[in-house]
């Protein structure tokens, strides 16, 4: 066995939600940690969607990793990509062959697309999970508007959106705004006027986690927008031009957004820990993984549970959570105490439906309070404000995003080109 190139006493994989917030917490305490990522930022992953709708650049949905940690010497970070683990003896293996040992070791490396074999999927279509896919999605989205405007024929434009949770939900509001305010200001009405955007989910109502009431206004806030939706029926196959339904639908697509489902992501899938649901890790309630000492696993890389045994959503503000509690158990680890089970505070759910508009879901359980509108497009606007990683982000967010979300008149944001389509 090769020898261990360093050692520290946590080593935490990933920079999302979960990760930060567990190294920050045990930076104060003054513990040793070494933070792996592959990118050398922390990405905002709830705003992804406009950078992929060319609403926001890339600076104000990503914050460098060294940055965050710049007061906090004990905290490392290392850009490097994790090809192993060896959760028994708390050990990472990165891609350059050097190794890694921790006294515990914190698995929050995140999600990327699940595809869920639909042919053609995963080649053909636009994932929505990282910087470089909104970026890449972005690109690709403003050239097909370019090229369309420079060959000005009566063609129609297709884009598709698959999936209709929030992500989905959000993507598609961006794109029909985009196409309805932002075109004739740089291009043209008659642009305008050739572009669809459609949205495509097999279950029969969008925001399948949502009340009745914050559905029906979503699906009616979509449908005023122009968005089509074609719910209820599953994908059969993506071809380079056509999203193919299982009832023999085919509707014309240039572009195709996958936001169907994610799985975690290849960090787990090594690990040899037992994958559930999602290929994600069943954890026990004080978020350790099961059968192994000094392992814990949140976030996306996690099917978690709070105290009383719910089961917990793939939100940032519960990953967020998470990584806080994790390390106050770990802590407790390292001094001898007894660990707690995770207590989530559940602030509900939320989705933006168009700038100005959004559902929420306000509180815990059976009693959240559902708002709609633009009472719920502040609390939208309030919550994600808490969970930028830094006091510059808050104060430009409190500065730009209200007249932004509220006014139509927005630029186009400029994004990298790549030399071809996706499909």
């Amino acid at each position: 066995m090769r020898p261990v190139d360093e050692n520290y006493e946590v080593i935490v994989v990933g920079g999302g939600f979960a990760g930060v917030a567990a190294a920050r917490e045990l930076g104060r305490k003054g513990v040793r940690v070494l933070l792996i990522d592959k990118n050398p930022y922390h990405q905002f992953q709830p705003l992804l969607y406009q950078v992929a709708t060319v609403q926001l650049g890339v600076s104000e949905v990503a914050r460098s990793l060294r940055d965050i940690f710049r007061g906090q010497p004990n905290v490392r970070v290392l850009l490097a990509e994790v090809t192993g683990v060896d959760p028994a003896a708390k050990r990472v293996t990165t891609s350059d062959g050097r190794t890694y040992e921790g006294r515990f070791l914190v698995l929050a490396s995140g999600a990327e697309a699940n595809f869920f074999n639909t042919p053609g999927a995963e080649e053909g279509t636009y994932p929505l999970y990282s910087v470089e896919d909104a970026v890449g999605l972005g690109g690709s989205f403003s050239n097909i508007l370019e090229e369309a405007d420079r060959v000005d024929d009566s063609s129609e434009l297709h884009f598709v959106v698959i999936g209709g949770g929030p992500t989905g939900v959000e993507t598609a509001g961006a794109m029909a705004e985009t196409v309805k305010y932002v075109l004739p200001d740089y291009f043209s009405q008659r642009l305008a006027s050739r572009c669809r955007v459609h949205l495509v989910d097999m279950v029969p109502n969008v925001l399948p986690p949502f009340s009745d009431k914050s559905k029906e206004y979503a699906r009616r806030r979509l449908s005023g927008m122009g968005v089509q939706l074609h719910l209820g029926v599953p994908v059969k196959e993506i071809t380079p031009d056509t999203v193919v339904l299982n009832d023999g639908t085919a509707i014309p697509a240039d572009l195709v957004v996958w936001a169907g489902g994610l799985k975690a992501g290849p960090v787990v899938a090594r690990s040899g820990l037992p994958q559930g649901r999602g290929g994600r890790i069943d954890v026990n309630e004080d978020l350790t993984a099961p059968g192994v000492e000094g392992v814990y696993v949140l976030g996306d890389a996690a099917n978690m549970t709070d105290d009383k045994g719910n089961k917990l959503p793939q939100l940032g503000s519960c990953a967020l959570q998470a990584g806080g509690w994790a390390a106050k158990n770990i802590l407790a680890d390292i001094e001898g105490r007894p660990r707690e089970p995770f207590h989530y505070s559940d602030k509900g759910y939320m989705a933006m439906v168009g700038r100005g508009a959004a559902v929420a879901e306000v509180g815990p359980g059976p009693d959240r309070k559902v708002l709609a509108g633009p009472l719920a497009f502040l609390a939208w606007l309030g919550v994600h404000v808490f969970l930028l990683s830094g006091s510059l982000q808050k104060v430009r967010a409190l500065a730009t995003w209200p007249s932004d979300y509220i006014s139509h008149r927005r630029s186009f944001v400029v994004l990298s080109r790549p030399d071809k389509p996706r499909a």
